[in-house]
């Protein structure tokens, strides 16, 4: 806008100027009104649709488990209720947790380049940015507490279900407006989702700390109404102090906040994990360290590779904290007795050990995306691969001795259990890095209309790989969950299956184990072809 001797007058206003660049959007979108109400119809009928269907399994989940034994106090022991309550902490952590990764006030690119360089009060312009997490933070919390106390516990009736939803989705928004708080008067944000890791990581202990004090609550108490209006106020109070500082944020928060925010929602579009990952790690990373590492063990090119990994994943602290609560989960599930059994187990081992094994894979993913190292330094491709499995594999046996010892302590036979955790070690290091460098998908080839919108056809069989690995390579692990003890057979063919995975994801081929197992048929895999002509590795 261009203001001549002439024309002089007041500045318009923030919201004015927000309210112009939207309409502005919308008048070159060529998006209808029919268009976009028939959008928040599908988006309303897919949300009901889910919460229904989560409520359903978790009330057929609640009707399966067994009864249990009556727990008494002093029983090593953690009820159902009590899981609960640790679940909604670890929730808290999460929320806070992603709220100073992502800001949880910022401006995207555009908005950054044209609207913070105005002459204008913030406060109308970010508004919205403001709303949005806090929003959306409400709106996770009401459906997963509400799922928990409807569906898992089904102790309370509809309208005390209601009001627990209520309640948690005002502490969610609580926990977002708190973040968005400190950012006005700009604590790092590493700072912000530090906290919200480390009460993401007080979950699991909570829990231990119950079971060692024998607290088993039956039940959960009636949530009274009257929280409903004290965290309404607490809520609308953060919100008022929230929006009266946003002019404090400086402009260098707002731009990073708005292009991770951008970053990870590009990510989730394109069902692109490692993305997300790194948008989420990197954005509560230390601009700067105060002393460097000195590497004082490096003595070759593979110890530098090695010594590189664990560097990596020691100065995150998200990988850590998920590290832990991975480790503890079967732990957690082997003293909660109504979820102590085979299935629960065997659920449990895919999961926690998925999870575990995604955050050791950190270095390998960083790798993928810049390879300078694997380049400068004098190694095959297929040595690489290898070396990057080391660090993986040695966390995972760490993770191993603790899961399959609570799966021991279930069984009565703690040695064998062990044994097969350890041999079966090698899975999860080679899936680490088979996942850190799957080919991208190609996004030339043919399309597949989904409700975020066109995706290649063969993004499937790429997101599989690595999941391929642990999926097979647990078959003998499950067995022996299913038996209820370990024969000496499944620890051999686990050692089998342990080294073919290992061979497998030393390789620097791009294609699937499907796609090999039918090269020697002269078949081709569903969906594969899209997924070959994707690009090369970058080795």
């Amino acid at each position: 806008m261009l203001v001549g001797p002439a024309a002089t007058g007041s500045f318009p206003t923030g919201r004015s100027i927000r309210r112009y660049t939207a309409a502005a959007t919308n008048l070159r979108s060529g998006a209808s009104v029919g268009e976009l109400l028939g959008d928040v119809y599908y988006v309303v009928i897919t949300t009901a649709i889910g919460i229904g269907m989560a409520l359903g399994i978790a009330g057929q989940l609640r009707a399966s488990l067994p009864a249990g034994e009556q727990t008494t106090a002093g029983t090593s022991s953690l009820s159902l209720p009590g899981l609960v309550v640790v679940l909604v902490v670890g929730l808290a952590g999460v929320l806070l947790s992603l709220a100073g990764r992502l800001g949880p006030v910022g401006s995207a690119a555009a908005e950054a380049t044209w609207w913070l360089g105005l002459p204008v009060d913030r406060r109308g312009l970010l508004r919205p940015s403001a709303r949005r997490l806090p929003l959306l933070a409400a709106a996770v919390g009401a459906v997963v507490v509400g799922v928990l106390d409807g569906g898992l516990l089904g102790d309370h009736h509809g309208g005390q279900v209601v009001v627990s939803a209520m309640v948690a989705a005002l502490g969610s928004a609580a926990l977002v407006l708190a973040a968005g708080l400190a950012q006005t008067f700009d604590v790092r944000r590493g700072a912000t989702s530090l906290v919200g890791d480390l009460v993401l990581a007080a979950a699991p202990v909570l829990a231990v700390v119950g079971v060692v004090l024998g607290w088993h609550p039956g039940g959960l108490p009636a949530v009274p109404i009257w929280s409903v209006a004290v965290l309404a106020l607490v809520v609308a109070g953060l919100a008022v102090v929230v929006e009266r500082r946003l002019d404090d944020i400086p402009s260098r928060s707002l731009r990073v906040s708005g292009s991770v925010a951008s970053q990870a929602a590009g990510a989730v579009v394109s069902m692109d994990s490692r993305e997300l990952g790194r948008a989420l790690t990197d954005s509560a990373a230390a601009p700067r360290r105060r002393r460097s590492a000195r590497f004082g063990l490096v003595r070759g090119p593979v110890s530098a590779l090695v010594s590189a990994d664990a560097t990596v994943l020691l100065r995150s602290v998200r990988h850590l904290v998920q590290i832990v609560v991975a480790a503890l989960m079967p732990v957690l599930v082997g003293v909660v007795p109504q979820l102590a059994g085979r299935l629960g187990f065997a659920i449990t081992l895919v999961v926690a050990g998925s999870v575990a094994m995604t955050a050791t894979g950190e270095g390998a993913r960083r790798a993928e995306m810049a390879p300078v190292l694997d380049r400068l330094l004098p190694l095959a491709a297929r040595d690489v691969r290898r070396l990057r499995m080391v660090v993986p594999g040695v966390v995972m046996l760490v993770w191993s001795l603790v899961a399959f010892g609570a799966v021991g302590s279930w069984a009565g036979d703690l040695t064998s259990w062990l044994m097969l955790g350890a041999v079966s070690t090698p899975v999860w290091a080679g899936a680490a890095v088979r996942a850190a460098y799957r080919p991208a998908p190609d996004w030339g080839g043919a399309l597949v209309s989904t409700p975020m919108g066109a995706l290649p056809a063969g993004v499937t069989l790429v997101l599989a790989r690595g999941p391929d690995v642990v999926v097979l390579g647990l078959v003998p692990v499950l067995i022996a969950v299913a038996l209820g003890h370990v024969p000496s057979a499944v620890v051999i063919a686990q050692l089998v299956v342990s080294a073919i995975a290992f061979a497998v994801c030393s390789s620097t081929s791009t294609k699937s184990m499907m796609e090999r197992m039918t090269d020697a048929s002269g078949t081709q895999a569903p969906g594969a072809a899209a997924a070959a002509t994707g690009p090369k590795s970058r080795r």
